[in-house]
């Protein structure tokens, strides 16, 4: 997996997404260009919604691999 979105660069505004930490209950703030982000509390790692972008980006199978894109792709 990619620390950054390789299609970050198609995109022009990131937009934001707020989680909830499922270990702390701390807020997490995931930007849609990021594919992961550690809790700032805890330390937890959240990921991303990788299903959405795996319908439209172009460089989905390579963030994802072969495995899980088709997967994804096919839900």
């Amino acid at each position: 997996m990619f620390e950054k979105c390789p299609g970050s660069a198609d995109v022009r505004t990131p937009t934001i997404t707020i989680k909830k930490c499922p270990e702390c209950g701390e807020e997490i703030e995931i930007f849609s260009n990021e594919m992961q982000v550690a809790c700032s509390n805890c330390g937890f790692t959240a990921y991303s919604d990788l299903e959405s972008c795996v319908q439209w980006c172009k460089y989905a199978i390579e963030c994802v691999g072969e495995e899980v894109y088709q997967k994804l792709k096919k839900e």
